[in-house]
């Protein structure tokens, strides 16, 4: 019977009827690729590991920066310097357009100072000419009182330009010299008195009354 043969010699018979070294290769492979998942799992843990602790870092960081300047910023003072800009910007605005308005007045006036200095020129040199042809006809005399009028009238023309500037110029009584000019600024209702000293320039006067015009 089956029973009456010896346990051992039975086991080593079915061992041998069986082939388990492809079974072995195969589980050998298996472990071999579970141990290297295991090791590619714990490089990708310590990696993630790492990029979890600078992102903490950062966040801890940027959570201070957002603390302070919470704290720093207060909304009523915003609300004031956005209002005080808004009331700059107006200013700045206002300002402009009167600086244009007074630019087209002030070239309106050139242009008005301009036609006006051409007509009083134009008619300067037609008396210089009606002067002149009765001095061919008056002989030496005449001629010398021609050439004294047309410096006076030469003088009168500049005096009436200097006027229609709002300038006037006051002679002395005593030596006959401009030695005295008043300036008036009607827009401003400005009234400037000026003594000429001859140790200052022309271009110093100049310069003065235009700016006091």
């Amino acid at each position: 019977m089956l029973l009456e043969e010896d346990p051992s010699t039975l086991i080593r018979h079915t061992i041998s009827n069986f082939n388990i070294a492809p079974d072995k290769t195969a589980v050998s492979r298996v472990s071999e690729s579970l141990s290297t998942l295991q090791q590619a799992r714990d490089l990708r843990l310590r990696e993630a590991e790492t990029s979890l602790r600078k992102l903490a870092r950062s966040l801890n960081t940027l959570a201070s920066q957002h603390t302070e300047i919470t704290s720093s910023h207060s909304s009523t003072q915003h609300a004031s310097e956005i209002a005080r800009l808004d009331t700059q910007k107006f200013r700045i605005a206002k300002a402009a357009s009167d600086l244009e308005m007074e630019t087209e007045r002030l070239q309106a006036q050139l242009a008005e100072l301009s036609g006006r200095l051409q007509e009083l020129e134009l008619q300067g040199v037609d008396g210089g000419g009606c002067g002149e042809a009765g001095g061919n006809g008056g002989g030496g005399a005449a001629g010398g009182m021609m050439m004294g009028g047309s410096v006076e009238d030469e003088v009168l023309l500049r005096l009436k330009v200097y006027r229609s500037l709002g300038i006037e110029i006051e002679r002395d009584s005593t030596d006959g010299e401009f030695n005295r000019v008043v300036v008036r600024n009607d827009r401003k209702g400005d009234v400037h008195v000026v003594n000429i000293d001859r140790k200052f320039s022309r271009f110093f006067y100049a310069n003065y009354f235009w700016q006091s015009l």
